[in-house]
């Protein structure tokens, strides 16, 4: 909402300011110099990445116009799985806590949290950790050194986009001066022409070069920094599950375990302690 919103005051700013000053808008709309730039852009994109961080850039876009971050309930959801799991592994037995591991899907613990069980990467790293603390033989600074291991692989992996994005952002400037440059070199062709023809070409060039810049800076670099914020609050919730596992492990009651994850919350989405208190115990319920 909040990019719909910025690009309707910046078109809004940048032609009526133009207009004011006594511009026409006819003069912008080249659309052939609309063609060169953005047809050459997505073309260059196409070659620089790999079709799989293409598909991706397409659903970065998606969700950083819907801003789909985790908000206050998706974390009340994955501390609600982990008080859960974790009162499985200190109180129950070892096969007990395996059923819920190795089959999430038909475990009473993730089916309470139907979000959190949709996300499989969110899922497949609670129980692959899960997994190692049953094991035992693992020890807790090691843990520590996989899991960041594995958040910076998944980080970098979520981030590919945006730099795809933003790789493309920083050359069209460029693109902008060659569809001005061959707009030189169309009007240096009418140079016998009246000067109002020649006028109207060489005014037709260099929207090119408006084009290009206003494109990089005013359009797909935002959105590009919009994808990379939207991405690393998505990777929050793995910090959460990291600081909550990484405790339990340490010693502390799953309480208090929890406590270490919901402080690695932002506070803008952090929930209370009360909220939590509700949640979890709602969430233990069904283990």
């Amino acid at each position: 909402m909040n990019i719909i919103l910025g690009l309707i005051v910046t078109f809004g700013c940048l032609f009526g300011g133009f207009m004011a000053m006594g511009g026409h808008l006819g003069v912008i709309w080249q659309p052939w110099e609309f063609v060169i730039i953005g047809g050459s852009a997505v073309g260059i994109f196409l070659i620089a990445n790999p079709m799989k961080v293409v598909k991706d850039a397409g659903k970065a876009c998606v969700e950083a116009f819907k801003e789909s971050v985790p908000k206050p309930q998706d974390y009340l959801d994955v501390l609600g799985v982990l008080y859960s799991l974790m009162r499985v592994l200190r109180g129950k037995s070892t096969n007990e806590a395996e059923g819920h591991i190795d089959d999430p899907e038909n475990s009473s613990i993730f089916q309470a949290a139907p979000k959190v069980l949709a996300n499989e990467a969110l899922t497949s790293f609670i129980c692959d950790y899960c997994r190692l603390i049953i094991m035992g033989n693992a020890r807790p600074h090691e843990i520590e050194a996989l899991m960041d291991e594995e958040i910076h692989t998944l980080a970098h992996d979520k981030l590919k986009a945006q730099g795809a994005m933003q790789n493309m952002a920083d050359g069209l400037p460029a693109l902008g001066i060659v569809a001005a440059v061959l707009g030189v070199i169309k009007a240096m062709g009418a140079l016998d022409q009246s000067p109002e023809i020649l006028g109207k070409l060489i005014g037709a060039a260099l929207v090119g070069t408006f084009a290009g810049i206003f494109m990089a800076y005013g359009m797909v670099g935002p959105v590009a920094s919009k994808i990379k914020i939207v991405r690393e609050k998505q990777m929050r919730p793995y910090i959460v599950i990291k600081q909550t596992l990484l405790a339990f492990m340490n010693g502390a009651m799953p309480q208090i375990a929890l406590e270490h994850g919901r402080k690695t919350i932002s506070a803008y989405e952090r929930p209370s302690i009360d909220e939590v208190e509700e949640a979890t115990v709602t969430a233990g319920q069904t283990a």
